[in-house]
Protein backbone atom coordinates (compact mmCIF):
# COMPACT_ATOMS: atom_id res chain seq x y z
CA UNK A 1 0.00 0.00 0.00
CA UNK A 2 1.28 3.47 -0.53
CA UNK A 3 0.77 6.26 1.34
CA UNK A 4 0.00 8.75 -1.13
CA UNK A 5 -1.45 7.43 -4.51
CA UNK A 6 -2.22 9.42 -7.54
CA UNK A 7 -4.71 9.44 -10.49
CA UNK A 8 -2.51 6.97 -12.79
CA UNK A 9 -3.55 4.64 -9.26
CA UNK A 10 -7.58 5.44 -10.84
CA UNK A 11 -6.38 2.92 -13.80
CA UNK A 12 -7.73 -0.25 -12.50
CA UNK A 13 -9.41 -1.39 -8.89
CA UNK A 14 -6.34 -4.32 -9.66
CA UNK A 15 -3.81 -1.57 -9.39
CA UNK A 16 -5.30 0.93 -7.16
CA UNK A 17 -6.09 -2.17 -4.18
CA UNK A 18 -2.72 -3.95 -4.66
CA UNK A 19 -1.17 -5.54 -1.94
CA UNK A 20 -4.15 -4.10 0.67
CA UNK A 21 -6.87 -6.34 2.55
CA UNK A 22 -9.81 -3.92 1.86
CA UNK A 23 -11.16 -1.91 -1.32
CA UNK A 24 -10.44 1.96 -1.28
CA UNK A 25 -13.59 3.57 -1.69
CA UNK A 26 -13.09 6.74 -0.06
CA UNK A 27 -10.17 9.74 -0.22
CA UNK A 28 -9.17 12.83 0.13
CA UNK A 29 -7.65 14.80 -3.04
CA UNK A 30 -5.71 17.49 -3.23
CA UNK A 31 -1.71 18.76 -3.82
CA UNK A 32 0.25 18.26 -1.66
CA UNK A 33 -1.27 15.66 0.28
CA UNK A 34 0.83 13.69 1.90
CA UNK A 35 0.53 15.90 5.30
CA UNK A 36 -3.45 14.93 5.19
CA UNK A 37 -4.56 13.19 8.69
CA UNK A 38 -7.99 12.69 7.21
CA UNK A 39 -7.21 9.22 6.58
CA UNK A 40 -6.32 8.35 10.20
CA UNK A 41 -9.47 9.74 11.56
CA UNK A 42 -11.69 8.29 8.46
CA UNK A 43 -10.50 5.19 8.95
CA UNK A 44 -10.88 5.14 12.53
CA UNK A 45 -14.39 5.45 12.06
CA UNK A 46 -15.22 3.43 8.98
CA UNK A 47 -12.87 0.31 11.42
CA UNK A 48 -15.12 1.41 14.64
CA UNK A 49 -18.35 0.48 12.51
CA UNK A 50 -17.11 -2.78 10.99
CA UNK A 51 -17.22 -0.89 7.61
CA UNK A 52 -15.24 -3.43 5.17
CA UNK A 53 -13.47 0.00 3.04
CA UNK A 54 -10.01 1.68 2.85
CA UNK A 55 -9.65 5.59 3.19
CA UNK A 56 -6.50 6.77 0.81
CA UNK A 57 -4.78 9.75 -0.01
CA UNK A 58 -5.06 11.16 -3.84
CA UNK A 59 -2.72 13.58 -5.23
CA UNK A 60 -4.32 15.47 -7.62
CA UNK A 61 -2.80 18.03 -10.10
CA UNK A 62 -4.94 21.15 -10.73
CA UNK A 63 -6.89 20.47 -13.90
CA UNK A 64 -7.11 17.12 -12.97
CA UNK A 65 -10.52 17.27 -10.84
CA UNK A 66 -13.06 16.21 -13.23
CA UNK A 67 -11.26 13.43 -14.54
CA UNK A 68 -10.87 11.88 -11.41
CA UNK A 69 -14.11 12.09 -10.38
CA UNK A 70 -14.77 10.30 -13.45
CA UNK A 71 -12.12 7.59 -12.65
CA UNK A 72 -13.90 6.95 -9.31
CA UNK A 73 -16.73 6.67 -9.93
CA UNK A 74 -16.06 3.99 -12.10
CA UNK A 75 -14.25 2.73 -9.58
CA UNK A 76 -17.52 2.38 -7.35
CA UNK A 77 -16.30 5.42 -5.00
CA UNK A 78 -18.51 5.94 -2.31
CA UNK A 79 -17.13 9.95 -2.05
CA UNK A 80 -13.99 12.06 -1.14
CA UNK A 81 -13.14 15.19 0.56
CA UNK A 82 -11.70 17.55 -1.18
CA UNK A 83 -8.84 19.98 0.14
CA UNK A 84 -6.51 22.81 -0.96
CA UNK A 85 -5.97 23.86 -4.20
CA UNK A 86 -9.55 22.25 -5.40
CA UNK A 87 -12.40 23.12 -3.58
CA UNK A 88 -13.39 25.86 -6.44
CA UNK A 89 -12.65 23.25 -9.18
CA UNK A 90 -14.55 20.63 -7.30
CA UNK A 91 -17.42 23.03 -7.57
CA UNK A 92 -17.43 22.76 -11.90
CA UNK A 93 -17.63 18.92 -11.94
CA UNK A 94 -20.32 18.30 -9.64
CA UNK A 95 -24.03 19.29 -8.75
CA UNK A 96 -23.26 21.53 -5.88
CA UNK A 97 -26.00 21.41 -3.06
CA UNK A 98 -27.35 25.19 -2.17
CA UNK A 99 -25.49 25.22 1.31
CA UNK A 100 -22.41 24.76 -0.51
CA UNK A 101 -23.43 27.19 -3.27
CA UNK A 102 -23.95 29.75 -0.65
CA UNK A 103 -20.87 28.96 0.71
CA UNK A 104 -18.91 29.36 -2.35
CA UNK A 105 -16.99 25.88 -2.56
CA UNK A 106 -17.61 22.37 -2.55
CA UNK A 107 -15.53 19.92 0.67
CA UNK A 108 -17.16 17.05 0.12
CA UNK A 109 -18.07 14.40 -2.59
CA UNK A 110 -20.49 11.92 -2.72
CA UNK A 111 -20.74 9.71 -6.00
CA UNK A 112 -24.43 8.83 -6.24
CA UNK A 113 -26.01 6.29 -8.78
CA UNK A 114 -27.33 9.30 -10.77
CA UNK A 115 -24.67 11.96 -10.17
CA UNK A 116 -21.76 13.18 -8.10
CA UNK A 117 -22.82 15.56 -5.45
CA UNK A 118 -20.86 18.71 -3.43
CA UNK A 119 -21.56 19.53 -0.05
CA UNK A 120 -19.05 21.90 2.24
CA UNK A 121 -18.86 20.87 5.82
CA UNK A 122 -16.09 23.53 6.32
CA UNK A 123 -18.32 26.28 7.42
CA UNK A 124 -20.39 24.75 10.30
CA UNK A 125 -17.15 22.67 11.41
CA UNK A 126 -15.38 25.96 11.90
CA UNK A 127 -17.76 26.83 14.13
CA UNK A 128 -18.37 24.37 15.85
CA UNK A 129 -14.29 24.46 16.46
CA UNK A 130 -14.65 28.09 17.46
CA UNK A 131 -16.87 27.23 19.83
CA UNK A 132 -15.14 24.42 21.64
CA UNK A 133 -11.95 25.84 21.59
CA UNK A 134 -12.71 29.43 22.65
CA UNK A 135 -16.09 29.11 24.96
CA UNK A 136 -17.91 31.62 22.61
CA UNK A 137 -19.96 31.78 19.65
CA UNK A 138 -18.65 32.51 16.54
CA UNK A 139 -21.71 35.42 15.95
CA UNK A 140 -20.18 37.12 18.89
CA UNK A 141 -16.95 38.17 17.08
CA UNK A 142 -15.68 40.60 14.54
CA UNK A 143 -13.63 38.56 12.29
CA UNK A 144 -10.37 38.66 10.44
CA UNK A 145 -10.00 36.25 7.35
CA UNK A 146 -6.62 36.02 5.50
CA UNK A 147 -6.43 33.87 2.43
CA UNK A 148 -10.39 34.59 2.03
CA UNK A 149 -10.52 34.00 -1.64
CA UNK A 150 -9.59 30.60 -1.30
CA UNK A 151 -12.37 27.73 -0.49
CA UNK A 152 -11.80 27.43 3.07
CA UNK A 153 -11.62 31.32 3.42
CA UNK A 154 -15.06 31.78 1.70
CA UNK A 155 -16.91 29.02 3.62
CA UNK A 156 -15.51 30.48 6.54
CA UNK A 157 -16.59 33.80 5.50
CA UNK A 158 -20.15 33.01 4.55
CA UNK A 159 -20.90 30.99 8.04
CA UNK A 160 -19.64 34.02 9.73
CA UNK A 161 -22.37 36.01 7.70
CA UNK A 162 -24.72 33.44 7.67
CA UNK A 163 -24.52 34.36 12.07
CA UNK A 164 -24.64 38.21 11.47
CA UNK A 165 -21.56 39.01 12.62
CA UNK A 166 -21.09 42.82 13.16
CA UNK A 167 -17.56 43.42 11.45
CA UNK A 168 -15.37 40.98 9.03
CA UNK A 169 -12.53 41.68 7.46
CA UNK A 170 -11.02 39.59 4.23
CA UNK A 171 -7.50 39.91 2.97
CA UNK A 172 -6.31 38.40 0.17
CA UNK A 173 -3.35 38.61 -1.99
CA UNK A 174 -5.42 40.73 -4.60
CA UNK A 175 -8.56 42.71 -2.98
CA UNK A 176 -9.78 42.37 -6.38
CA UNK A 177 -10.66 38.79 -6.26
CA UNK A 178 -12.79 39.32 -3.23
CA UNK A 179 -15.31 41.23 -5.10
CA UNK A 180 -17.72 38.78 -6.29
CA UNK A 181 -17.49 37.41 -2.43
CA UNK A 182 -18.07 40.62 -0.84
CA UNK A 183 -21.68 40.99 -2.86
CA UNK A 184 -22.39 37.71 -2.53
CA UNK A 185 -21.82 38.41 1.43
CA UNK A 186 -23.52 41.59 2.10
CA UNK A 187 -26.70 39.58 0.66
CA UNK A 188 -26.99 37.20 3.22
CA UNK A 189 -26.13 39.77 5.92
CA UNK A 190 -26.96 43.61 4.93
CA UNK A 191 -25.99 44.77 8.58
CA UNK A 192 -22.37 43.25 8.41
CA UNK A 193 -19.82 45.78 8.21
CA UNK A 194 -17.40 44.19 5.41
CA UNK A 195 -14.04 45.50 4.42
CA UNK A 196 -11.33 43.44 1.88
CA UNK A 197 -8.35 44.78 1.51
CA UNK A 198 -4.75 43.27 -0.10
CA UNK A 199 -1.80 41.94 2.45
CA UNK A 200 -0.15 45.19 1.57
CA UNK A 201 -2.55 47.81 2.77
CA UNK A 202 -1.85 50.28 4.46
CA UNK A 203 -4.58 50.07 6.96
CA UNK A 204 -4.14 46.59 7.83
CA UNK A 205 -2.58 46.33 11.51
CA UNK A 206 -5.59 48.89 12.07
CA UNK A 207 -8.36 46.99 10.40
CA UNK A 208 -6.90 43.79 12.33
CA UNK A 209 -6.56 45.27 16.04
CA UNK A 210 -10.18 46.31 15.33
CA UNK A 211 -11.00 42.46 15.13
CA UNK A 212 -11.82 40.02 17.84
CA UNK A 213 -10.72 36.29 15.76
CA UNK A 214 -7.84 35.97 13.70
CA UNK A 215 -8.19 33.57 11.13
CA UNK A 216 -5.50 32.10 8.59
CA UNK A 217 -6.72 30.23 5.58
CA UNK A 218 -4.08 30.42 3.13
CA UNK A 219 -1.58 27.87 3.01
CA UNK A 220 1.12 30.11 4.26
CA UNK A 221 2.33 27.89 7.06
CA UNK A 222 2.39 24.54 5.38
CA UNK A 223 5.95 24.97 4.52
CA UNK A 224 9.27 25.12 7.31
CA UNK A 225 10.75 27.98 6.09
CA UNK A 226 7.44 30.15 5.63
CA UNK A 227 6.61 33.46 7.22
CA UNK A 228 4.01 34.55 9.53
CA UNK A 229 1.02 35.03 7.35
CA UNK A 230 0.98 38.66 9.38
CA UNK A 231 3.18 41.03 11.62
CA UNK A 232 3.47 41.38 14.76
CA UNK A 233 2.15 44.97 14.85
CA UNK A 234 -1.26 43.34 13.77
CA UNK A 235 -1.96 41.21 16.92
CA UNK A 236 -2.94 42.70 20.58
CA UNK A 237 -2.78 39.91 23.76
CA UNK A 238 -6.71 39.15 23.93
CA UNK A 239 -6.66 38.43 20.00
CA UNK A 240 -8.28 34.90 19.13
CA UNK A 241 -6.27 33.67 16.57
CA UNK A 242 -6.85 30.49 14.86
CA UNK A 243 -5.00 28.92 11.65
CA UNK A 244 -6.81 26.38 9.63
CA UNK A 245 -3.73 24.87 9.45
CA UNK A 246 -2.83 21.56 11.44
CA UNK A 247 0.52 20.52 10.34
CA UNK A 248 2.42 22.09 11.58
CA UNK A 249 0.98 21.68 15.09
CA UNK A 250 2.60 25.30 15.44
CA UNK A 251 2.44 27.42 12.46
CA UNK A 252 4.84 30.56 12.28
CA UNK A 253 1.41 32.95 12.51
CA UNK A 254 0.56 30.64 16.33
CA UNK A 255 3.82 30.59 17.15
CA UNK A 256 4.24 34.49 16.74
CA UNK A 257 0.55 35.01 18.30
CA UNK A 258 1.46 32.70 21.16
CA UNK A 259 4.44 35.32 22.12
CA UNK A 260 2.21 37.95 21.79
CA UNK A 261 -0.20 36.27 24.71
CA UNK A 262 -3.01 35.79 22.15
CA UNK A 263 -5.44 32.83 22.75
CA UNK A 264 -4.80 30.27 19.80
CA UNK A 265 -5.48 27.13 18.31
CA UNK A 266 -4.89 25.42 15.46
CA UNK A 267 -7.09 23.71 12.47
CA UNK A 268 -6.93 20.17 13.93
CA UNK A 269 -10.50 20.83 15.69
CA UNK A 270 -12.12 22.02 12.66
CA UNK A 271 -10.74 18.99 10.38
CA UNK A 272 -12.74 16.79 12.83
CA UNK A 273 -15.41 18.43 13.31
CA UNK A 274 -15.71 18.88 9.56
CA UNK A 275 -14.80 15.27 9.27
CA UNK A 276 -17.77 14.12 11.09
CA UNK A 277 -20.07 16.02 8.74
CA UNK A 278 -18.52 14.98 5.79
CA UNK A 279 -18.52 11.08 7.13
CA UNK A 280 -22.52 11.70 7.33
CA UNK A 281 -22.79 12.57 4.55
CA UNK A 282 -21.59 9.29 3.15
CA UNK A 283 -23.06 7.04 6.00
CA UNK A 284 -26.27 8.80 7.53
CA UNK A 285 -27.20 8.02 10.63
CA UNK A 286 -23.36 7.25 12.28
CA UNK A 287 -22.19 9.01 14.55
CA UNK A 288 -18.30 9.20 13.48
CA UNK A 289 -16.83 12.36 15.76
CA UNK A 290 -16.17 10.24 19.15
CA UNK A 291 -14.01 7.68 16.85
CA UNK A 292 -12.40 10.90 14.94
CA UNK A 293 -11.71 12.41 18.17
CA UNK A 294 -9.76 9.58 19.72
CA UNK A 295 -7.66 8.73 16.69
CA UNK A 296 -6.35 12.33 16.25
CA UNK A 297 -5.89 13.43 19.70
CA UNK A 298 -3.97 10.26 20.15
CA UNK A 299 -1.59 11.26 17.45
Amino acid sequence: MKHVYTIDDLASRELLDAGAGKPAKLAVIGHPIAHSASPKMHQAALDAFGMDLRYIRLDIEPGQVGEAFSRMRALGFIGCNVTVPHKLEAMENCEVHPDAMALGAVNTIRFDQDATRGFNTDGPGFEQAVRNEFEVELSSLATAIFGAGGGAGQAIATQACLRGIARLLLVNRTAEKLGPLVERLRLISPRTEITAISFGDPQLAGHCLGSDLIVNTSSVGLKADDPSILPVNCLRKDHLVYDTIYQPAVTPLLALANAAGCRTTNGLSMLINQGALAFQHWFPGTEPLPHMTRALRAE
